[in-house]
């Protein structure tokens, strides 16, 4: 093991060579980054009379550049855009290329001319994709005639975004050119992240901890499988969230999406389509149509799936005389379709006031068959008596969600400053039928001696509203204060209705078996950051204040067995908590970075975690929730370097740890069944009293030659819980290591080939749950476990065809070797247990992708075909 984390770290630290810059022409770089794909700038602003401060209405704006004159050999002025202001005095250019420097040209009767030179200020390495794309559409602010013009300052524009960047509080990956991704989804793109793994269920974990997902800097309900990977513009990874963010997570911090921002008058989009090896089709597509002040967008997609499953449980209990033995072989087939759709519109009132309503709909609809043999020993000391059973169960699942935003956002005159506001309503449903036949065997393969049944049905509603506020207000050039509030109210019901089929075949409902519980959860927040830099050290300082609130009662006729009256109505409150958080960021060169973090953050027991009632949907694993529980705190601190060298090279590294208090951990109890009266093991959760995780992580962009580059990532930590608790012994430490390496070959001009494979060492069990569950027979029991080791390998291949590369197929397989297998063994006093899953391996897909898209000023007026001078058909000029 040594020698693999040493050979590790010695590639990662050996890849690092200096190269050349890549060649500089008239200021922009040679290539497509000077290119027509840069025409996505936009310029807006007001002309205003200098003595009232009034909009000048019919003034003339003209935006000049200078072009190089292919007769003459001379650069000469040319006209890329003109128009004259509306009553209001405004003015707007769009599809403007953002390399590109340019002379503002303002006359007006009876007014001084003005010409200015104004550029866009796009800051790629600072790593916030958000205020580079913000940067794009830039408001020149107010031009006040017949008084000394306001001078726009020049700026140097970076000549492509970097794949990997850092921020003061954030790395960002940029997966606009993950090729291999197209036609998929959010979970494609993340299986090619550093720091990020994927598991056989698509659950992500960042440090072995699960992260909060957020689209464009706000928690959604989303899941990663109906987010399309082509709307995704990067990701951005916040381990340690500042004090802007939701305190929730505990240690494991954020993962934003992106989306791709249209910056281009006219319509554009794209259609998709494929099929797997298991023939089941999906589709999709998107839509943005831009003018005017209306920008309206649609995007779908239909995705059929059959999901195969394979695992095997073997678990001895100590519970009682005899000692039992279980082993269970499982097989699963899961088959159905999902659909999604998104719609909405922007409306920008003037060029510093926009609004605008998004809606989304899901539904999905999926049918499963689970096959389980069971062999069940039990101990004696006069021998081993074995009984053998088939579990078969079938049903079917439905979910329903459908949610609505409306947002506002306001622009002032003074660069940068802005304020957001936002309102978000979700609602969503669940139902779920499970018809379970156990059959009891004469023996191994044997006959039919008795047969039972039972019967389960679900149903849950939920609804989720969000309202949060943002102000953010520049000081100066170099600092800046951030403010906001943030209101989250969530509720749900669940019911659970457990049935046994008596003799005549019809379900019998088992009242004591069953449960009806519902419970509101708020969330209060305030925040404050500031910002600021002094020569090369950049720092910012902020204080989230966050409160909570959460009540649950109990519908159900029938009170769970042994329950107290103070069971059937649980609630708690939080008081005002206090969340501080420093980031400290200092420039050793111009390719060199040191950045230093400490936050505090909480995370709060979730609705299955507070649930009082048993489950005993899965007769094998009985899990039950802790209304008692308390909030778990987190601090964490974080050291990163970055170096970016030769030509498009980049490594990074960091050291972190983080310690929790209050850690929500599983546990076991013992309960009577009030069906068989027999004492079984429940699941259940209690409050450890602490864990930490400390560690070293490594990555590295390398262009290896001109067609092959390489992303490495490695990650090395050791994690520790300490219970605390009387009878419950402490997880012993371990120590555990993450390589990741994708390799991107470029085969020919239209051909790329994408190999990427990970390897994960034997990792400590995260302590709030994971590690299989349900059907499996692989609920986790205590604190006391771990996952065995494993790796994957996964290849894609991609052909671009058409003009301008609008067309593309991509064929990609999963685990090629039927490597991830999810292998996990845990123990407690009473209690020992592996098992091992496998999902869905060598399965192959094909995608095709097609892009369009015109951009057209003019989209909805009339043209007017008649020629105007050097200004006809300007629109076309850039």
């Amino acid at each position: 093991m040594l020698k693999q984390i040493f050979l590790a770290i010695a590639v990662l630290a050996g890849s690092i060579s200096y190269a050349q810059m890549p060649t500089m022409q008239g200021g922009a770089p040679r290539g497509r980054a000077g290119g027509a794909n840069m025409n996505m700038g936009r310029f807006y602003g007001r002309i205003i009379d200098a003595a009232s401060n009034k909009g000048i209405e019919a003034a003339s704006v003209q935006l000049v550049t200078t072009k190089l004159d292919t007769v003459s050999k001379q650069r000469k002025d040319t006209v890329v855009a003109g128009m004259f202001t509306d009553k209001r005095g405004e003015f707007t250019f769009e599809g403007l290329n953002v390399m590109a420097q340019y002379r503002m040209r303002i006359t007006a009767i009876g007014f001084k001319d003005i010409e200015e030179k104004v550029a866009f200020n796009i800051k790629m390495g600072g790593g916030d994709m958000q205020a580079a794309l913000n940067a794009i559409d830039k408001d020149l602010g107010n031009f006040k005639m017949e008084t000394d013009p306001k001078l726009l300052e020049g700026v140097t524009v970076t000549a492509a975004k970097p794949l990997m960047s850092m921020g003061i509080d954030r790395k960002v990956f940029n997966v606009d050119k993950n090729l291999v991704s197209t036609g998929g989804t959010a979970e494609d793109v993340m299986r090619n992240i550093p720091s990020i793994s994927v598991d056989i269920d698509g659950n992500v974990t960042l440090r072995n901890s699960a992260p909060q997902i957020f689209v464009d800097g706000r928690p959604t309900t989303l899941t990663l499988d109906q987010i399309p990977a082509d709307a995704i513009e990067s990701v951005e990874l916040i381990t340690n969230p500042s004090a802007k963010f939701d305190a929730s997570g505990g240690t494991a911090g954020i993962l934003n999406i992106v989306l791709k921002k249209n910056r281009k008058a006219g319509y554009n989009g794209s259609i998709r389509a494929g099929i797997d090896s298991r023939w089941k089709p999906n589709i999709g597509g998107d839509l943005n149509v831009k003018q005017g002040k209306v920008n309206m967008f649609v995007s779908g997609m239909y995705r059929t799936r059959k999901s195969i499953s394979e695992g095997n449980t073997n678990r001895t209990t100590f519970l009682k005389d005899p000692t039992t033995r279980l082993n269970q072989d499982d097989y699963s087939v899961n088959t159905g379709s999902f659909m999604f759709g998104r719609a909405g519109f922007d409306y920008f009132m003037n060029n510093r006031n926009t609004i605008g309503v998004a809606v989304n709909a899901v539904r999905g609809q999926f049918k499963f068959d689970n096959e389980s043999a069971i062999r069940t020993d039990s101990l004696f000391d006069s021998g081993i008596q074995s009984a053998f059973s088939e579990r078969l169960s079938d049903g079917d699942r439905e979910f329903r969600n459908f949610g609505s935003q409306i947002y506002y956002k306001r622009l002032f005159t003074k660069p940068g400053r802005e304020l957001t506001a936002d309102l978000n309503l979700s609602r969503n449903s669940n139902l779920n039928n499970t018809n379970i036949k156990n059959i009891l065997l004469s023996g191994d393969n044997g006959s039919e001696t008795r047969r039972y049944g039972q019967l389960n049905t679900g149903d849950g509603t939920g609804s989720n509203l969000t309202f949060q506020t943002d102000f953010v207000n520049p000081l100066n050039e170099n600092s800046k204060l951030e403010t906001g509030f943030r209101l989250n109210a969530n509720t749900r019901e669940n019911i659970n209705e457990i049935s046994v089929i008596s003799g005549n075949g019809q379900p019998v409902l088992v009242p004591s078996l069953s449960s009806n519980f519902e419970y509101t959860e708020k969330v209060y927040a305030g925040y404050v950051t500031y910002t600021s830099k002094w020569k090369k050290l950049g720092y910012q300082v902020g204080l989230r204040a966050e409160s909570s609130e959460y009540d649950g009662e109990v519908l159900t006729t029938t009170a769970p067995p042994n329950s107290k009256d103070t069971l059937l109505n649980a609630g708690n409150s939080f008081p005002i908590s206090f969340f501080p958080s420093a980031f400290l960021t200092y420039q050793l060169s111009d390719n060199d970075e040191l950045a230093l973090n400490i936050t505090r953050r909480i995370n709060r027991p979730n609705f299955f975690q507070l649930f009082p009632f048993t489950d005993y949907s899965d007769t094998l694993n009985l899990t039950r929730g802790n209304p008692n529980l308390k909030p778990e705190f987190t601090a964490s601190a974080e050291m990163s370097y970055q170096k970016k060298y030769g030509q498009a090279n980049s490594f990074i590294a960091s050291v972190y740890y983080k310690h929790t208090n209050n850690l929500i951990t599983r546990n076991q109890v013992r309960d009577v069944n009030p069906y068989t009266k027999e004492e079984e093991i429940v699941i259940s959760y209690i409050n450890a009293d602490n864990s930490y995780i400390s560690g070293l992580e490594l990555i590295g962009r390398n262009k290896i030659t001109k067609w092959w580059e390489l992303i490495s990532n490695f990650n090395l930590y050791q994690s520790k819980i300490n219970a605390g608790q009387p009878g419950i012994p402490d997880q012993e430490a371990i120590t555990s290591y993450f390589i990741k390496l994708n390799n991107n070959i470029k085969l020919g001009k239209k051909l790329t080939l994408q190999l990427s494979g990970d390897y994960t060492s034997k990792t400590i069990l995260p302590p709030g749950g994971g590690g299989g569950g349900g059907m499996w027979g692989a609920t986790q029991t205590t604190a006391q476990g771990y996952i065995r080791p494993k790796y994957e390998i996964e290849a894609a291949l991609r052909l671009d065809f058409l003009k301008e590369n609008r067309a593309n197929l991509t064929l990609a397989i999963s685990d090629i070797f039927r490597t991830d297998v999810n292998d996990v063994y845990s123990s407690a006093p009473g209690f020992e247990q592996n098992t091992w899953r496998l999902r869905d391996p060598q399965v192959a897909r094909l995608n095709f992708s097609y892009r369009f898209g015109k951009f057209d000023t003019s989209l909805f007026k009339r043209k007017n075909m008649r020629p105007s001078g050097d200004n006809q058909n300007m629109g076309d000029q850039f």
